[in-house]
């Protein structure tokens, strides 16, 4: 028998087939990847921009699940990312392999149980979330356009075959989406008398026979810490985006309660128990407890607190016992719902109330929630350690894993160092980038330090000098929202509208991008946390404007947290999380401006600290190897001759339409990207506040006042939105709404 094709060659025709060109760092990751897989060793690998990393990992990932008949599992963190993967690279990759390997590579997104519509809710299986609003919808389509959507899911239900909230387009708010589908919790599972033909089982079903399995890392997590068994046996775990693992982990682990969570569990419990009212007034004493609590950390539970959450933990279990179903009896949707959501606070207040050794308790006042009780650990090494890198091979990548020059201090926060870490390789591919001579570092060191209460007028004045010379083309990444807002609203009074400036919150994320992307002469500020995953190569972002060292917030539990238990061990606090956490973030944030070979500009850093803090060579070192200088005259002038002699932006992509094993239904995935011309100007638009303005629909009005009613959670709003928290909050208080907040893990 002939040999098989090897690494290389199978790299090579994928390479081939996506229109790019082999890069040394590549086929170094590639086989890189390939020898851990075979020694069953975990690898780190640094990739910089333009290695090309998701096919480095994504052949030999192919290559393996032919030879063991297992499949790859490849998590992100972005839904950016997530489309890449499945819109564009599998497709081309599966074309170009298939001569070679004999069969096609499949391929499947796998998505949490919330993304798709449920069969027994659409048939009366489970009590309605609002009003009975499907009988509404049966009723009188004309009531509104709440009963209209639903009436269009019902009819769609019957039509779609996947079930997939991303295959129904236009879409229809969450109010009405929540009418159709069930969290994990809420689902029946094998009890369900539908259970054959739902959509979640037979995806997931299916995804047990397609080689690459592409999902999120809270989902992946979730799968690993508590065995729900959502993801198939695999033996191989690619994380891309793995700078973002310990965030999302631990916010996929972080609980919270409040008086208003325990009276909304009553409810859903209602008649079904004879314990309800006892559970009220607990939510009572709860809510009086914590009220006159000042924000911040509890190293202890004060006696009150301590006495609600063991009332709310004790009378939320006798409850429990009345929602278990008769013997010989299966638990209906109505009983399912309240048992979910009793279990839930119960879980809670008796995790409170444990003071976990690894565990930090802090209380905070929300504007639209009043005082919210948290819970999360303070490390998730140990977890991860034992959950994600035992019985299967880990390769983690990122264009950032390296900070001050090591893999350490990434590593240790997973769990790769100290007593009994697993063995693991660390690997910086470089990028293919000529850094020094692409990009400029400018360090404003004139400038004063920044303080606590926003944007200085010199700050302010430095970024209309810049963005003028840029003839706009500027990314501006922003320490907090505050701060972008203040700067767009300052920006445009000066610039008017010969630049014009967009800002985060006023549209969705993608179409925000894309309308940056096609106008050369249009700025985007936003915060630094949200544009990570931001890609806009070619002459549209020219200048990167970073206002600040993002440190996390001093008053901020967890870090703080963090911190101090470092520096009990002997350690250096401040260099293990709060430095490290700023080298993270400036690092993706400098990473915006140069995304391919013939890229060129500024990344601007207005803070002076970046030259004279004793810190100041860890970040130095933690960033892309920019051309440095401090001299305002020469950049002003390097810009101004960027934008005269800049070409024409790139063609922008329209966003894919696709099905749920990720085949694009547009037609799209294997030619090149298709272009689209830019939009008319909107008349008259204004954009004067972050929330206020055109950018806000009265439809996305409508929604949140939808949302509000139905307490809908402000996590499910950012994913519905695509926008921050705190502008869908900010339009919330403006409107006199108030949302919930939350964690969806399934």
């Amino acid at each position: 028998m002939a040999p098989g094709p090897t690494l290389d060659q199978l790299l090579h025709a994928a390479v081939l087939a996506v229109g790019g060109r082999e890069r040394p760092g590549q086929v170094e990751m590639g086989r890189a990847v390939a020898a851990a897989i075979a020694s069953k060793e975990h690898l780190l690998v640094q990739a910089g921009t333009g290695t090309g990393k998701s096919l480095a990992y994504l052949v030999p990932a192919v290559a393996h699940a032919f030879d063991t008949g297992r499949p790859a599992v490849v998590a992100t963190a972005t839904l950016a990312l997530q489309a890449q993967i499945v819109d564009r690279d599998m497709p081309r990759v599966a074309a170009a392999l298939e001569p070679m390997l004999g069969r096609r590579p499949t391929y499947a997104l796998v998505k949490g149980r919330r993304n798709y519509v449920c069969l027994n809710k659409i048939h009366g299986g489970f009590p309605d979330d609002d009003e009975t609003l499907l009988s509404v919808g049966q009723v009188d389509a004309g009531a509104g356009r709440l009963g209209q959507e639903v009436v269009r899911l019902r009819e769609w239900a019957d039509e779609t075959d996947s079930g997939d909230r991303d295959e129904l387009v236009p879409g229809v708010t969450e109010r009405a989406w929540r009418q159709v589908s069930v969290s994990a919790h809420e689902c029946l599972g094998s009890t369900c008398p539908l259970v054959a033909d739902c959509f979640v089982e037979r995806a997931r079903e299916a995804a047990k026979e397609v080689d690459v399995i592409v999902t999120n890392h809270s989902f992946m997590a979730i799968d690993a810490f508590e065995g729900r068994q959502m993801l198939p046996e695999h033996d191989l775990l690619v994380i891309d985006e793995a700078h973002e693992l310990v965030d999302r982990v631990t916010a996929t682990i972080t609980d919270e309660l409040t008086g208003a969570m325990v009276t909304a569990a009553a409810k859903k419990a209602g008649r079904l128990s004879e314990n309800v009212r006892p559970l009220e007034e607990a939510a009572e004493l709860l809510a009086a407890a914590i009220e006159p609590l000042t924000d911040g950390r509890l190293l202890g539970l004060p006696d009150p607190v301590a006495l609600a959450l063991a009332r709310v933990r004790d009378t939320a279990r006798a409850v429990q016992s009345d929602l278990k179903p008769a013997q010989g009896q299966e638990a209906d949707g109505a009983r399912q719902v309240a048992r979910a959501a009793v279990d839930e606070i119960h879980e809670n207040a008796e995790r409170i109330l444990e003071e976990r050794e690894l565990d930090v308790v802090w209380l905070s006042h929300d504007q639209r929630r009043g005082p919210v009780l948290r819970v999360a650990p303070m490390s998730v090494a140990l977890l991860v350690r034992d959950k994600i890198f035992t019985d299967r091979t880990v390769v983690l990548t990122s264009a950032t894993l390296e900070l001050g020059g090591t893999f350490d201090a990434v590593a240790g926060t997973i769990g790769l160092r100290g007593e009994g870490a697993p063995a693991w390789q660390g690997l910086d591919v470089g990028s293919p980038f000529d850094y020094p001579k692409q990009a400029i570092a400018y360090v404003a060191a004139h400038l004063p330090p920044p303080g606590r209460d926003g944007a200085s007028d010199e700050s302010l004045d430095e970024i209309e000098q810049l963005v003028r010379a840029a003839g706009g083309r500027t990314l501006g990444l922003f320490s907090s929202m505050r701060a972008a807002q203040t700067a767009a609203e300052v920006l445009r009074a000066r610039l008017g509208d010969d630049l014009p400036v967009l800002c985060q919150g006023e549209d969705q994320i993608s179409t925000l991008v894309r309308q940056f992307a096609r106008d050369p002469r249009t700025c985007l500020f936003g915060t630094l946390s949200l544009w990570q995953g931001v890609d806009v190569p070619g002459s549209s972002c020219q200048l990167v404007i970073i206002d600040r060292i993002p440190f996390p917030r001093p008053d901020d539990p967890l870090s703080s947290a963090r911190s101090q238990a470092i520096a009990r061990m002997g350690g250096n606090g401040f260099m293990a999380v709060s430095a490290t956490h700023a080298a993270l973030r400036l690092a993706q944030g400098a990473g915006r401006l140069v995304r391919r070979a013939d890229d060129r500009g500024v990344v601007a850093f207005l803070d002076s600290r970046m030259m004279t803090a004793r810190y100041a060579g860890f970040l130095q070192r933690s960033l892309p190897p920019f051309w440095p200088t401090t001299d305002k005259a020469m950049v002003l002038a390097a810009l101004s001759r960027l934008d005269e002699t800049a070409p024409e932006p790139v063609p922008v992509e329209e966003p894919a339409l696709r099905s749920l094993a990720g085949a694009r239904t547009d037609g799209e995935g294997t030619e090149h990207p298709r272009p689209v011309a830019p939009p008319p100007p909107a008349a008259g638009a204004s954009r004067s506040a972050v929330t206020g303005g055109h950018a806000w629909t009265d439809e996305q009005d409508d929604e949140l006042r939808d949302a509000a009613e139905a307490g809908m959670l402000l996590d499910e709003l950012v994913d519905h939105f695509e926008l921050p928290e705190d502008a869908i909050a900010a339009r919330a208080d403006q409107l006199g709404l108030t949302l919930a907040t939350g964690q969806l893990f399934d």
